[in-house]
Protein backbone atom coordinates (compact mmCIF):
# COMPACT_ATOMS: atom_id res chain seq x y z
CA UNK A 1 0.00 0.00 0.00
CA UNK A 2 1.70 2.92 -1.04
CA UNK A 3 -0.12 5.76 0.58
CA UNK A 4 2.26 8.43 2.24
CA UNK A 5 1.35 9.37 5.64
CA UNK A 6 -1.71 11.61 6.28
CA UNK A 7 -1.38 15.12 6.23
CA UNK A 8 -1.30 17.08 10.57
CA UNK A 9 1.61 14.23 10.99
CA UNK A 10 4.82 15.03 12.07
CA UNK A 11 7.99 12.99 12.50
CA UNK A 12 11.19 12.26 14.83
CA UNK A 13 14.15 11.23 13.49
CA UNK A 14 15.41 8.12 15.04
CA UNK A 15 18.27 8.85 17.41
CA UNK A 16 20.66 6.26 15.33
CA UNK A 17 20.08 8.23 12.07
CA UNK A 18 22.75 10.03 10.33
CA UNK A 19 22.35 13.01 7.73
CA UNK A 20 25.31 12.27 6.00
CA UNK A 21 25.12 15.65 3.45
CA UNK A 22 22.10 17.92 2.53
CA UNK A 23 21.06 14.51 0.44
CA UNK A 24 21.56 11.26 1.95
CA UNK A 25 20.31 10.18 5.39
CA UNK A 26 21.85 6.77 6.88
CA UNK A 27 19.96 4.94 9.36
CA UNK A 28 17.03 2.48 10.28
CA UNK A 29 16.71 -1.29 10.71
CA UNK A 30 18.05 -3.21 9.31
CA UNK A 31 20.46 0.15 7.75
CA UNK A 32 20.19 1.59 4.59
CA UNK A 33 21.41 4.87 2.89
CA UNK A 34 18.67 7.28 1.55
CA UNK A 35 19.75 9.32 -1.10
CA UNK A 36 17.06 12.20 -2.14
CA UNK A 37 16.63 13.89 -4.83
CA UNK A 38 16.14 18.10 -5.24
CA UNK A 39 12.20 16.89 -4.66
CA UNK A 40 12.97 14.78 -2.05
CA UNK A 41 14.92 17.06 -0.08
CA UNK A 42 12.51 19.87 -0.70
CA UNK A 43 10.27 17.33 1.09
CA UNK A 44 12.58 16.95 3.88
CA UNK A 45 12.53 20.77 5.06
CA UNK A 46 8.71 20.59 4.72
CA UNK A 47 9.16 17.34 7.42
CA UNK A 48 12.06 19.29 9.31
CA UNK A 49 9.74 22.32 9.85
CA UNK A 50 6.65 21.11 10.33
CA UNK A 51 3.73 18.80 9.79
CA UNK A 52 3.22 16.84 6.45
CA UNK A 53 1.67 19.65 4.26
CA UNK A 54 2.49 18.31 0.65
CA UNK A 55 2.10 14.61 -1.23
CA UNK A 56 5.92 14.26 -1.58
CA UNK A 57 6.03 14.97 2.08
CA UNK A 58 3.71 12.14 2.69
CA UNK A 59 5.33 10.07 0.54
CA UNK A 60 8.58 10.95 2.41
CA UNK A 61 7.37 10.69 5.27
CA UNK A 62 5.95 6.88 5.04
CA UNK A 63 9.03 6.17 3.39
CA UNK A 64 10.93 7.37 6.65
CA UNK A 65 8.85 5.68 9.20
CA UNK A 66 8.31 2.93 7.29
CA UNK A 67 12.48 1.95 7.05
CA UNK A 68 12.78 3.14 10.69
CA UNK A 69 15.00 6.10 10.07
CA UNK A 70 12.23 8.35 11.57
CA UNK A 71 8.91 7.67 13.84
CA UNK A 72 5.73 9.28 13.08
CA UNK A 73 4.43 11.69 15.46
CA UNK A 74 0.03 11.90 15.19
CA UNK A 75 -1.59 14.70 15.30
CA UNK A 76 -4.46 15.93 18.40
CA UNK A 77 -6.11 12.65 19.87
CA UNK A 78 -8.98 10.89 18.45
CA UNK A 79 -12.39 11.00 19.75
CA UNK A 80 -14.22 9.20 17.12
CA UNK A 81 -12.61 5.54 17.38
CA UNK A 82 -14.79 3.37 20.12
CA UNK A 83 -12.62 0.88 22.08
CA UNK A 84 -13.74 -2.37 23.79
CA UNK A 85 -11.40 -4.32 26.47
CA UNK A 86 -11.24 -7.90 26.13
CA UNK A 87 -9.25 -10.01 28.86
CA UNK A 88 -8.94 -13.60 28.70
CA UNK A 89 -8.64 -15.38 31.71
CA UNK A 90 -8.25 -18.81 32.99
CA UNK A 91 -8.43 -18.96 37.03
CA UNK A 92 -6.38 -16.05 38.98
CA UNK A 93 -9.44 -13.78 40.17
CA UNK A 94 -7.20 -11.78 42.20
CA UNK A 95 -4.77 -10.79 39.12
CA UNK A 96 -8.18 -10.30 37.16
CA UNK A 97 -9.64 -8.07 40.07
CA UNK A 98 -6.29 -5.79 39.82
CA UNK A 99 -6.45 -6.06 36.16
CA UNK A 100 -10.20 -4.78 36.29
CA UNK A 101 -9.28 -2.12 39.13
CA UNK A 102 -6.37 -0.49 36.88
CA UNK A 103 -8.95 -0.47 33.71
CA UNK A 104 -11.37 1.39 35.19
CA UNK A 105 -14.67 2.56 33.83
CA UNK A 106 -13.82 3.95 30.64
CA UNK A 107 -14.30 1.83 28.17
CA UNK A 108 -16.66 -1.55 28.01
CA UNK A 109 -14.90 -4.62 28.97
CA UNK A 110 -15.27 -7.95 28.26
CA UNK A 111 -13.80 -10.92 30.01
CA UNK A 112 -13.75 -14.83 28.65
CA UNK A 113 -13.71 -17.13 31.22
CA UNK A 114 -11.35 -20.10 29.79
CA UNK A 115 -12.80 -22.84 31.66
CA UNK A 116 -11.59 -21.50 34.70
CA UNK A 117 -12.04 -24.64 37.42
CA UNK A 118 -13.71 -22.22 39.89
CA UNK A 119 -16.22 -20.44 37.45
CA UNK A 120 -17.96 -18.67 40.04
CA UNK A 121 -15.23 -16.99 41.89
CA UNK A 122 -15.05 -14.47 38.77
CA UNK A 123 -18.73 -13.85 38.64
CA UNK A 124 -18.59 -11.00 41.37
CA UNK A 125 -15.16 -9.75 40.40
CA UNK A 126 -16.50 -9.38 37.29
CA UNK A 127 -20.08 -7.91 38.59
CA UNK A 128 -18.47 -5.65 40.50
CA UNK A 129 -16.54 -3.82 37.91
CA UNK A 130 -19.34 -3.85 35.92
CA UNK A 131 -17.80 -5.78 33.21
CA UNK A 132 -19.40 -8.22 30.83
CA UNK A 133 -18.59 -12.11 31.48
CA UNK A 134 -18.10 -14.33 28.57
CA UNK A 135 -17.93 -18.09 29.08
CA UNK A 136 -16.31 -20.55 27.21
CA UNK A 137 -17.70 -24.21 27.34
CA UNK A 138 -14.25 -25.50 27.57
CA UNK A 139 -10.83 -24.46 27.46
CA UNK A 140 -9.58 -23.31 24.56
CA UNK A 141 -6.51 -21.90 24.90
CA UNK A 142 -5.33 -17.49 24.71
CA UNK A 143 -6.02 -17.67 21.04
CA UNK A 144 -9.29 -19.30 21.32
CA UNK A 145 -10.51 -17.16 24.61
CA UNK A 146 -9.14 -13.88 22.51
CA UNK A 147 -11.79 -14.92 19.51
CA UNK A 148 -14.46 -15.72 21.72
CA UNK A 149 -13.83 -12.02 23.24
CA UNK A 150 -13.61 -10.77 19.98
CA UNK A 151 -16.56 -12.41 18.57
CA UNK A 152 -18.80 -10.42 21.40
CA UNK A 153 -17.17 -6.45 19.92
CA UNK A 154 -18.49 -4.43 17.48
CA UNK A 155 -16.42 -1.28 18.47
CA UNK A 156 -13.48 0.02 15.65
CA UNK A 157 -11.01 -0.92 17.96
CA UNK A 158 -9.88 -4.11 20.40
CA UNK A 159 -8.00 -3.67 23.36
CA UNK A 160 -6.47 -7.29 24.15
CA UNK A 161 -5.19 -7.67 27.67
CA UNK A 162 -3.97 -10.21 30.10
CA UNK A 163 -5.35 -10.74 33.15
CA UNK A 164 -2.10 -10.90 35.39
CA UNK A 165 -1.28 -6.96 33.51
CA UNK A 166 -1.72 -3.87 35.21
CA UNK A 167 -2.32 -0.87 32.66
CA UNK A 168 -1.71 2.61 33.84
CA UNK A 169 -3.99 4.96 33.68
CA UNK A 170 -5.14 6.02 30.12
CA UNK A 171 -3.01 3.97 28.69
CA UNK A 172 -5.52 3.20 26.05
CA UNK A 173 -5.90 6.71 25.40
CA UNK A 174 -2.32 7.29 24.66
CA UNK A 175 -1.93 4.55 21.87
CA UNK A 176 -5.37 5.86 19.64
CA UNK A 177 -3.98 8.39 18.44
CA UNK A 178 -1.61 6.52 15.96
CA UNK A 179 -4.70 4.97 14.52
CA UNK A 180 -5.28 8.42 12.90
CA UNK A 181 -2.66 6.58 10.22
CA UNK A 182 -5.08 4.62 8.06
CA UNK A 183 -2.60 1.92 7.76
CA UNK A 184 -2.08 1.15 11.53
CA UNK A 185 -3.82 -1.97 12.25
CA UNK A 186 -1.86 -2.35 15.62
CA UNK A 187 -0.28 -0.56 18.33
CA UNK A 188 1.83 -2.32 21.24
CA UNK A 189 2.67 -0.77 24.92
CA UNK A 190 5.57 -1.76 26.34
CA UNK A 191 5.06 -4.33 28.92
CA UNK A 192 7.69 -4.37 32.06
CA UNK A 193 7.68 -6.25 34.96
CA UNK A 194 6.37 -5.57 38.34
CA UNK A 195 9.03 -5.17 41.37
CA UNK A 196 10.03 -8.92 42.47
CA UNK A 197 11.15 -10.28 45.24
CA UNK A 198 12.94 -13.52 44.45
CA UNK A 199 15.96 -13.68 42.31
CA UNK A 200 14.02 -15.18 39.29
CA UNK A 201 11.76 -11.89 39.56
CA UNK A 202 14.35 -9.76 39.51
CA UNK A 203 16.15 -11.58 36.40
CA UNK A 204 13.02 -11.00 34.61
CA UNK A 205 12.59 -7.47 35.52
CA UNK A 206 15.12 -6.73 33.08
CA UNK A 207 15.02 -10.22 30.88
CA UNK A 208 11.22 -10.47 30.38
CA UNK A 209 10.27 -12.64 27.36
CA UNK A 210 6.99 -9.71 26.91
CA UNK A 211 9.33 -6.81 26.73
CA UNK A 212 10.15 -5.08 23.36
CA UNK A 213 12.92 -2.41 25.09
CA UNK A 214 12.97 1.22 25.26
CA UNK A 215 13.58 1.92 21.40
CA UNK A 216 10.20 2.95 19.37
CA UNK A 217 9.11 1.78 16.31
CA UNK A 218 7.81 -0.06 13.26
CA UNK A 219 7.02 -4.17 13.81
CA UNK A 220 8.14 -5.83 10.83
CA UNK A 221 10.08 -9.30 11.24
CA UNK A 222 13.83 -9.39 10.84
CA UNK A 223 14.09 -5.91 12.42
CA UNK A 224 14.86 -4.31 15.36
CA UNK A 225 11.18 -4.78 16.93
CA UNK A 226 10.09 -7.92 14.66
CA UNK A 227 7.24 -8.55 16.45
CA UNK A 228 4.90 -7.55 19.72
CA UNK A 229 3.33 -9.89 22.17
CA UNK A 230 -1.33 -10.04 22.67
CA UNK A 231 -0.73 -9.55 26.44
CA UNK A 232 -1.18 -6.03 26.26
CA UNK A 233 -2.14 -4.77 22.13
CA UNK A 234 -4.82 -2.54 20.26
CA UNK A 235 -6.02 -3.64 16.85
CA UNK A 236 -7.71 -2.63 14.52
CA UNK A 237 -11.24 -4.66 14.47
CA UNK A 238 -11.63 -4.72 10.31
CA UNK A 239 -7.99 -5.63 10.47
CA UNK A 240 -8.79 -8.78 12.05
CA UNK A 241 -11.93 -9.22 9.62
CA UNK A 242 -9.71 -8.88 6.02
CA UNK A 243 -6.40 -11.45 7.61
CA UNK A 244 -8.84 -13.52 9.90
CA UNK A 245 -7.99 -14.03 13.85
CA UNK A 246 -5.93 -15.59 15.69
CA UNK A 247 -4.83 -18.92 15.01
CA UNK A 248 -6.36 -21.72 17.77
CA UNK A 249 -3.81 -24.17 16.87
CA UNK A 250 -0.90 -22.69 18.15
CA UNK A 251 -1.09 -22.81 22.14
CA UNK A 252 2.12 -20.77 21.45
CA UNK A 253 2.83 -17.86 19.34
CA UNK A 254 -0.64 -17.28 17.96
CA UNK A 255 0.39 -13.41 18.88
CA UNK A 256 3.49 -13.33 16.38
CA UNK A 257 1.15 -15.00 13.75
CA UNK A 258 -0.93 -12.73 13.96
CA UNK A 259 1.17 -9.97 13.63
CA UNK A 260 2.85 -11.17 10.79
CA UNK A 261 -0.18 -11.95 8.95
CA UNK A 262 -0.78 -8.17 9.71
CA UNK A 263 2.52 -7.10 8.34
CA UNK A 264 2.13 -9.67 4.97
CA UNK A 265 -1.45 -7.71 4.48
CA UNK A 266 0.50 -4.62 4.20
CA UNK A 267 -0.95 -3.41 7.95
CA UNK A 268 1.51 -1.15 10.04
CA UNK A 269 2.55 -2.19 13.16
CA UNK A 270 3.62 0.19 15.60
CA UNK A 271 5.67 -0.23 19.03
CA UNK A 272 4.88 2.56 21.83
CA UNK A 273 7.31 2.26 24.54
CA UNK A 274 6.22 5.61 25.82
CA UNK A 275 2.86 3.67 27.20
CA UNK A 276 3.60 0.81 29.90
CA UNK A 277 1.83 -1.66 30.91
CA UNK A 278 2.48 -3.72 33.85
CA UNK A 279 2.72 -7.51 34.50
CA UNK A 280 3.83 -10.34 36.62
CA UNK A 281 6.68 -12.44 35.80
CA UNK A 282 7.50 -15.75 36.91
CA UNK A 283 9.20 -15.89 40.68
CA UNK A 284 10.13 -18.73 40.65
CA UNK A 285 13.39 -19.83 38.30
CA UNK A 286 11.24 -23.40 37.40
CA UNK A 287 8.04 -21.40 36.21
CA UNK A 288 10.41 -18.84 34.33
CA UNK A 289 12.63 -21.51 32.34
CA UNK A 290 9.15 -23.94 32.05
CA UNK A 291 7.87 -20.84 29.94
CA UNK A 292 10.85 -20.05 27.88
CA UNK A 293 11.08 -23.54 26.98
CA UNK A 294 6.96 -23.42 25.87
CA UNK A 295 8.00 -20.10 23.97
CA UNK A 296 10.17 -21.81 22.00
CA UNK A 297 8.44 -25.08 20.68
CA UNK A 298 6.43 -22.09 18.77
CA UNK A 299 9.69 -21.21 16.80
CA UNK A 300 8.88 -24.55 14.14
CA UNK A 301 4.94 -23.85 14.06
CA UNK A 302 5.53 -20.02 12.85
CA UNK A 303 8.71 -21.04 10.48
CA UNK A 304 6.20 -23.54 8.71
CA UNK A 305 3.71 -20.40 8.41
CA UNK A 306 6.43 -17.65 7.86
CA UNK A 307 9.74 -19.56 6.42
CA UNK A 308 11.23 -16.18 6.21
CA UNK A 309 10.02 -14.19 8.94
CA UNK A 310 12.37 -14.62 11.54
CA UNK A 311 15.67 -16.68 11.13
CA UNK A 312 17.97 -17.39 14.10
CA UNK A 313 21.04 -15.55 12.96
CA UNK A 314 21.56 -13.52 10.19
CA UNK A 315 25.63 -12.66 9.46
CA UNK A 316 27.61 -11.13 7.55
CA UNK A 317 30.02 -14.20 6.06
CA UNK A 318 33.54 -12.39 6.50
CA UNK A 319 32.67 -11.76 10.03
CA UNK A 320 31.35 -15.48 11.13
CA UNK A 321 34.63 -16.56 9.21
CA UNK A 322 36.76 -14.54 11.84
CA UNK A 323 34.80 -15.69 14.46
CA UNK A 324 34.89 -19.54 13.48
CA UNK A 325 38.45 -18.95 13.33
CA UNK A 326 38.93 -18.38 16.29
CA UNK A 327 37.65 -21.29 17.50
CA UNK A 328 40.18 -23.39 15.99
CA UNK A 329 43.13 -21.41 17.63
CA UNK A 330 44.79 -20.55 14.82
CA UNK A 331 45.44 -16.83 15.02
CA UNK A 332 47.00 -16.08 11.66
CA UNK A 333 43.30 -17.46 9.65
CA UNK A 334 41.37 -15.22 12.19
CA UNK A 335 43.44 -11.83 11.37
CA UNK A 336 43.42 -12.65 7.78
CA UNK A 337 39.19 -13.96 7.58
CA UNK A 338 39.23 -10.03 9.83
CA UNK A 339 41.65 -7.77 7.26
CA UNK A 340 38.93 -9.65 4.53
CA UNK A 341 35.78 -8.28 6.18
CA UNK A 342 37.60 -5.02 6.24
CA UNK A 343 38.19 -5.11 2.55
CA UNK A 344 34.98 -5.80 2.04
CA UNK A 345 33.48 -3.73 3.74
CA UNK A 346 35.57 -0.72 2.32
CA UNK A 347 34.61 -1.78 -1.05
CA UNK A 348 30.62 -1.84 -0.06
CA UNK A 349 31.26 1.89 1.35
CA UNK A 350 32.66 2.64 -2.15
CA UNK A 351 30.14 1.32 -3.84
CA UNK A 352 27.78 3.44 -1.93
CA UNK A 353 29.87 6.53 -1.89
CA UNK A 354 29.90 6.86 1.38
CA UNK A 355 33.82 7.50 3.11
CA UNK A 356 35.48 4.64 2.91
CA UNK A 357 38.05 5.54 6.25
CA UNK A 358 34.81 4.33 7.99
CA UNK A 359 35.27 0.89 7.00
CA UNK A 360 37.63 -0.27 9.89
CA UNK A 361 34.99 1.10 12.19
CA UNK A 362 32.33 -0.08 10.22
CA UNK A 363 33.66 -3.42 10.71
CA UNK A 364 34.62 -3.59 14.21
CA UNK A 365 30.72 -3.10 15.07
CA UNK A 366 29.63 -5.70 12.44
CA UNK A 367 31.74 -8.15 13.97
CA UNK A 368 31.06 -6.81 17.67
CA UNK A 369 27.12 -7.65 16.33
CA UNK A 370 27.87 -11.22 15.01
CA UNK A 371 30.28 -12.31 18.10
CA UNK A 372 27.07 -11.50 20.01
CA UNK A 373 24.87 -12.81 17.67
CA UNK A 374 26.75 -15.85 17.02
CA UNK A 375 27.06 -16.35 20.84
CA UNK A 376 23.82 -16.05 21.56
CA UNK A 377 23.15 -18.30 18.63
CA UNK A 378 25.55 -21.05 19.94
CA UNK A 379 24.22 -21.13 23.70
CA UNK A 380 20.64 -21.97 22.50
CA UNK A 381 21.72 -24.92 19.93
CA UNK A 382 25.23 -26.05 20.60
CA UNK A 383 25.79 -25.26 24.10
CA UNK A 384 27.64 -28.57 24.59
CA UNK A 385 30.11 -28.30 21.43
CA UNK A 386 30.93 -24.35 23.17
CA UNK A 387 31.43 -25.63 26.17
CA UNK A 388 33.71 -28.51 24.87
CA UNK A 389 35.98 -25.91 23.25
CA UNK A 390 36.67 -24.66 26.61
CA UNK A 391 38.41 -28.23 27.86
CA UNK A 392 39.77 -29.87 24.61
CA UNK A 393 43.53 -30.85 24.51
CA UNK A 394 45.83 -29.22 22.48
CA UNK A 395 49.44 -29.89 22.44
CA UNK A 396 50.34 -26.46 21.62
CA UNK A 397 49.39 -23.90 24.19
CA UNK A 398 49.68 -20.69 22.50
CA UNK A 399 46.67 -22.41 20.34
CA UNK A 400 44.95 -23.79 23.50
CA UNK A 401 44.25 -20.63 25.08
CA UNK A 402 43.35 -18.85 21.96
CA UNK A 403 40.64 -21.05 21.37
CA UNK A 404 39.84 -21.17 24.79
CA UNK A 405 39.35 -17.21 25.10
CA UNK A 406 37.33 -17.11 22.23
CA UNK A 407 34.94 -20.22 23.67
CA UNK A 408 34.58 -18.31 26.27
CA UNK A 409 33.99 -14.82 25.14
CA UNK A 410 31.14 -16.45 22.95
CA UNK A 411 29.75 -18.18 25.96
CA UNK A 412 29.69 -15.27 28.16
CA UNK A 413 29.58 -12.27 25.75
CA UNK A 414 25.97 -12.24 25.69
CA UNK A 415 24.74 -12.47 29.27
CA UNK A 416 27.14 -10.11 30.37
CA UNK A 417 27.04 -7.50 27.95
CA UNK A 418 23.25 -7.64 29.35
CA UNK A 419 24.00 -7.22 32.61
CA UNK A 420 26.19 -4.14 31.90
CA UNK A 421 23.50 -2.68 30.00
CA UNK A 422 20.50 -3.28 32.01
CA UNK A 423 21.86 -3.39 35.12
CA UNK A 424 19.23 -5.41 37.13
CA UNK A 425 18.93 -6.15 40.90
CA UNK A 426 20.83 -8.97 40.94
CA UNK A 427 24.74 -10.30 41.68
CA UNK A 428 26.33 -10.36 37.93
CA UNK A 429 27.10 -14.36 38.63
CA UNK A 430 23.65 -15.31 39.27
CA UNK A 431 22.36 -12.73 36.36
CA UNK A 432 24.43 -14.47 34.05
CA UNK A 433 24.29 -18.26 35.20
CA UNK A 434 20.22 -17.33 34.51
CA UNK A 435 20.58 -16.02 31.18
CA UNK A 436 22.90 -18.96 30.07
CA UNK A 437 20.03 -21.18 31.23
CA UNK A 438 17.41 -19.17 29.61
CA UNK A 439 19.05 -19.26 26.29
CA UNK A 440 19.86 -23.16 26.93
CA UNK A 441 16.59 -24.18 27.86
CA UNK A 442 14.67 -21.75 24.93
CA UNK A 443 16.55 -23.35 22.14
CA UNK A 444 15.96 -27.07 24.03
CA UNK A 445 12.40 -26.17 23.28
CA UNK A 446 13.25 -24.96 19.81
CA UNK A 447 14.61 -27.79 19.13
CA UNK A 448 11.52 -29.78 20.29
CA UNK A 449 9.55 -28.15 18.01
CA UNK A 450 11.81 -28.70 15.17
CA UNK A 451 11.45 -32.64 16.06
CA UNK A 452 7.66 -32.44 16.15
CA UNK A 453 7.57 -30.13 13.38
CA UNK A 454 10.25 -31.78 10.91
CA UNK A 455 11.64 -28.95 10.56
CA UNK A 456 15.19 -27.18 10.49
CA UNK A 457 14.00 -23.20 9.26
CA UNK A 458 14.65 -22.06 13.20
CA UNK A 459 17.94 -22.90 13.60
CA UNK A 460 19.17 -22.65 10.22
CA UNK A 461 21.20 -19.17 9.95
CA UNK A 462 21.16 -16.97 6.89
CA UNK A 463 23.89 -14.88 5.23
CA UNK A 464 23.46 -11.18 4.87
CA UNK A 465 22.53 -10.12 1.22
CA UNK A 466 25.12 -7.77 0.01
CA UNK A 467 23.88 -3.93 -0.89
CA UNK A 468 21.45 -3.65 -3.35
CA UNK A 469 19.67 -0.36 -4.83
CA UNK A 470 15.91 0.02 -3.81
CA UNK A 471 13.84 2.19 -6.38
CA UNK A 472 17.50 3.88 -7.37
CA UNK A 473 17.64 5.59 -4.01
CA UNK A 474 17.65 3.26 -0.68
CA UNK A 475 20.37 0.84 -0.26
CA UNK A 476 20.88 -1.35 3.01
CA UNK A 477 23.54 -0.46 4.95
CA UNK A 478 27.15 -2.38 5.24
CA UNK A 479 27.21 -2.96 9.10
CA UNK A 480 25.44 -6.55 9.40
CA UNK A 481 22.70 -8.01 11.30
CA UNK A 482 22.67 -10.27 13.70
CA UNK A 483 19.37 -11.65 15.24
CA UNK A 484 18.53 -14.66 17.97
CA UNK A 485 15.52 -13.80 19.95
CA UNK A 486 12.64 -15.69 21.29
CA UNK A 487 9.23 -15.88 20.12
CA UNK A 488 6.01 -15.55 22.37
Amino acid sequence: MNIGLPQGFSIEFDTDTVQVDDGTLRGGSPARVLRLSPKGRAALDELRTGPVRSPAGAALARRLTDGGLAHPRPPAPIDDLSVTVVIPVQDRPEELRRCLAALGDAHPVVVVDDGSDDREALVDIVKAHSAELVRRPSRGGPAAARNTGLAAVDTDLVAFIDSDCVPTPDWIEALIPHFADPLVAAVAPRIVSLEATTSAGSYGEVAGSLDMGVAEGRVTPGTRISYVPSAALIVRRNALRDIGVFDERLRYGEDVDLIWRLHEAGRRIRYEPAVQVFHREPERWIDLLARRFHYGTAAAPLARRHPTAAPPLVVHPWHAATILAALTGRIAPTGLAFGASVLATRRTLRQLDLPTDEAPRTAVIGLRQTWLGLGRFMIQFTGPGLAALLVVRDPRPARRRFRRVAAASLLLGTPVTAYFTTRPRLDPIRFVLGQLADHTVYGAGVWAGCLRHRTLVPITPILARPPRRIGGATTPSTAPRSTSEGLS
